[in-house]
This record gives structure tokens, C-alpha cells and sequence, in this order.
């Protein structure tokens, strides 16, 4: 069996540098909030080129410090709107909802899976105080258009990168996390620098942003027992930190591993059934997922299964359809509706071998 995402395998590699650094954490006695973690913030900040990076529990933590770090600061007010694609993963437009912010969904571009600015300015209005884009399946929107439009509008940018850890924007050759006003990373064990749980972490160049993100996560703490904000506790786990120093150092030969292995699908995969995702360049792109659309998704994804090759779907009820989101169920969306109904993601990791690969292109084509 081809496996979707095989981590036993992933992770194997950094066995005896994951024990390595078990230990020291063990004899260190300084679980939580220890060097780890400070080590982590410092090697992230100037991985993606930003003054700062504050650890935290999750991706979907993240997001909400940063829209809570902005109401504390008083740039944005409870009731603000705020943009949103319709076709992301749910938590996106959780984390909105959970500060008292109002998501507003608008639909992407169908090749790009991503929202551009001509779609986001027909939606801006006057309680409209932020955009949340998401550089959906690893490929970095169009942020220098977007952040020119924001910038028109006098309106707050923040990245959910959660799917684009190492992504470099052609025009500015800057990094995912250090794009806009602020960014959210996910590091959850499937992402291309996946912790050994949850992990997340906040990166931006807003000093007074990083300040109140960094008491927030630790109970509004400032100093020990001393409390200047009501915050919450969404710290970085020490352990998580630790695994994550090791992963970084290796991130980007994985990113371009994936990279390789998406350029032989683009390539050789020819079967018209098919229709491949767009790609323009070499470093807007970091493939967390490699996503084809396809009519008739069951009978394609039995086929597969039939071949031996995992698949999986990203996602496939989209949020305006949930139960939890009914406030949108009356909602429209049919470019988000197609993407949601025919997509299908494609196994693509830095440990597939040459041979898997070529026993998917195949079976691809045979289809």
C-alpha cells in the first residue's frame, strides 16, 4: 500500500536526535515555557524573516491570539468584519467567531484554491477591519495585490499559514509568516514541519502585537503572578519545542523533495479525467498537499484504493455547509461547492520513493 502520509516514516529519521533531546528535557526539570521554546521562537523568527515568533499550543490558537491581540490593542472591536475564504478549513473561520468577530466568506479563484484582491474588494465594507487569507494546500496567495488593497482600505492582513511553512513569494522573496501584518502556523503532525502533537506559533514584526500575544498565551502574565490582560493559556509545549528544533533544520531539503515529486505528477500525469492543480513557480508553492479535481470522486477514490494508493480529501464538507456554521446555510457558494465535491488529494511526502511515485503516475494515467 502506498500510504496518503506515512509519519512513522517521517519521523523515524530523527529517532535518536527526538531521544536525545527527551532527555535533556527530562533532566532538565523546566517543562514548561523552558530554553526549548525560547530556542524555537528565536530559529523560527529568523527562519521566516520576522523580529518575532511566539510559540503556542495550536494553529487555531494562534489565529484567535492574533485577532484577540489586536482587539486588546484596540485595532479591531468586537463586531468587525472580517474576510475570509469560504473554501478553508473550518477552524479558519472559528477562530474569527471566537473573539466576537464577524467572518464574512467570499469565494477563491478555482485554479489557484486561493482568494485574490478582485474578489475581496467587492466584499469590503464599512465594518470590514481585516482579511484572513489562507495559503491554501502550501501555495502562497497573491499578497502583494492584497496587501495593496488592504493598505487602500486601511485594513489589517493576517496569514493563515498553516498549510505553507517555508513558502517564498516570488515578488519579494520573503517568506510565508513575515507577508503581512501577522501570520498563524499550524504545526500539527500531518504539516510539512509536523510536531509530535499539537503545536503552533505566531510570527510577526509588530512589537506591540508580540507583547500582548506573549502575555496572552500565559494567563495576561507579565511577570510571575502578575496579570495585565485576561489571557488564556495556549502555551507552546517545552517537548513539542524541542522536536520542532530538530525538524526545522530539515525543513526545506522535505519542501523540496515535495517539490520533485509534485513537478513528476504536473509532468507526467496526462489523463484529461484529471484536472491538476496550477502551479507558476518554484518557491510559491510547498505542496503540503498535492490536490487534483475529479468528477465522480467515490468511483476515483475506490479506484485508488483498488491500486493500492491512499487518498484523502481536504475537505469534504465545506464550512458553509456545516452543522456547527448553520449561520451560513443558506449561503451560496458554487466555486467553493465544486472544489469541496471533486477534490482529492494526492499522496505526496519526502519519503516516497521513486517507485511509489511512478506506480502513482500510472495508475493515474490508467484511470
Amino acid at each position: 500500500m502506498i500510504k496518503f502520509l506515512d509519519l512513522p516514516k517521517i519521523n523515524a529519521r530523527f529517532e535518536s536526535e527526538f531521544k536525545a533531546e527527551f532527555n535533556t528535557f527530562l533532566n532538565s526539570g523546566v517543562y514548561v515555557l523552558g530554553q526549548g521554546v525560547k530556542t524555537f521562537e528565536s530559529n523560527y523568527a529568523d527562519y521566516c524573516g520576522t523580529k518575532y515568533c511566539i510559540g503556542v499550543s495550536n494553529g487555531f490558537d494562534a489565529l484567535a491570539l492574533i485577532f484577540k491581540g489586536y482587539l486588546e490593542l484596540g485595532l479591531l472591536q468586537k463586531g468587525d468584519e472580517v474576510i475570509v475564504p469560504a473554501n478553508t478549513f473550518i477552524a479558519s473561520i472559528l477562530s474569527i467567531m471566537e473573539v466576537g468577530l464577524k467572518p464574512i466568506l467570499i469565494e477563491p479563484n478555482l485554479d489557484s484554491f486561493n482568494i485574490e484582491a478582485s474578489e475581496i474588494e467587492k466584499h469590503i465594507s464599512g465594518t470590514t477591519k481585516a482579511i484572513l487569507i489562507v495559503h491554501l494546500y502550501g501555495q502562497l496567495c497573491d499578497v502583494s495585490e492584497i496587501n495593496t488593497l488592504a493598505n487602500h482600505n486601511q485594513l489589517l492582513v493576517v496569514e493563515d499559514a498553516a498549510q505553507s511553512t517555508g513558502a517564498i513569494d516570488n515578488l519579494t522573496s520573503k517568506r510565508s509568516g513575515n507577508l503581512c501584518d501577522a501570520a498563524a502556523f499550524s504545526f500539527y503532525p500531518s504539516k510539512n514541519l509536523g510536531a509530535l502533537g499539537d503545536a503552533g506559533a505566531v510570527t510577526t514584526n509588530n512589537k506591540a502585537l508580540a507583547d500582548v500575544i506573549l502575555k496572552l498565551r500565559n494567563y495576561g502574565t507579565s511577570s510571575k503572578y502578575v496579570n495585565d490582560v485576561l489571557g488564556v493559556n495556549n502555551r507552546l509545549d517545552e517537548i513539542q519545542a524541542l522536536f520542532l528544533n530538530v525538524k526545522l533544520k530539515f525543513l526545506d531539503a522535505d519542501n523540496t523533495q515535495r517539490l520533485v515529486i509534485a513537478q513528476r505528477y504536473l509532468l507526467d500525469v496526462t489523463n484529461a479525467k484529471i484536472k491538476m492543480p496550477r502551479f507558476n513557480d518554484l518557491r510559491n508553492h510547498v505542496f503540503h498537499l498535492f490536490v487534483v479535481l475529479v468528477d465522480n470522486r467515490d468511483h476515483f477514490i475506490q479506484y485508488l484504493k483498488e491500486h493500492n494508493i491512499e487518498a484523502a480529501i481536504h475537505y469534504p464538507i465545506p464550512p458553509h455547509k456545516q452543522k456547527a456554521l448553520q449561520i451560513f446555510n443558506d449561503l451560496k457558494f458554487p466555486i467553493t461547492d465544486k472544489i469541496h465535491d471533486t477534490c482529492v488529494s494526492l499522496p505526496i511526502s519526502p519519503v516516497m520513493t521513486d517507485l511509489e511515485v511512478t506506480t502513482v503516475i500510472k495508475t493515474l494515467n490508467d484511470y
